[in-house]
């Protein structure tokens, strides 16, 4: 075999390894581990379609939406289209405690199921912010993040989430 046949061959070989490769990723259940990625004005127009798929809903936290039970660590809320009081929005209920910095009007992308009661069980909460860290001033209380939750947020408790 000459060397011109031979390097043609392994062409050839390559050729065929990427394709089937390539076939098995277009063709293969990998549909399946998808995660969609909607707004809530997008998850209440797919009905249906909605119900079956693990989705990421992106949107805001609807002021006055904030309901927090810590005995039970459960949180609901509205994540909205925007901040106007007449956006779309959706009801969150999560089952962990949030990140520190959420609160009413910041950006939320929460990954879960949307059932037909229509509730969005949320298994996974993150907030949108910025990546500035400023010091607290002379005499600020490190802790007056909490205020801005406990303020807008109807509680079983006193204790807003993420306090000791």
């Amino acid at each position: 075999m000459t060397p011109v046949n031979r390097n043609r061959l392994i062409a050839l070989g390559a050729l065929l390894f990427a394709g089937a490769g390539l076939g098995f990723i277009a063709f293969g259940n990998i549909g399946d581990n998808l995660v969609y990625y909607w707004s809530p004005s997008e998850l209440i127009s797919n009905g249906d379609k909605a119900y079956t798929a693990t989705i990421r809903l992106g949107g805001v936290v609807q002021p006055g939406s904030i309901q927090w039970n810590e005995g039970h660590t459960t949180l609901d809320f509205r994540v909205a289209d925007g901040p106007e009081a007449d956006a779309k929005s959706v009801h969150v209920r999560s089952l962990e405690t949030p990140p520190q910095m959420f609160r009413e009007k910041i950006g939320v992308v929460v990954e879960g199921t949307y059932d037909k009661s229509g509730v969005f069980t949320s298994n996974r909460l993150m907030v949108n912010h910025s990546n500035e860290y400023r010091a607290p001033k002379e005499g600020e209380e490190p802790r007056k993040w909490q205020d801005t939750l406990a303020e807008g947020a109807t509680t079983a408790t006193a204790t807003p989430p993420g306090a000791p």
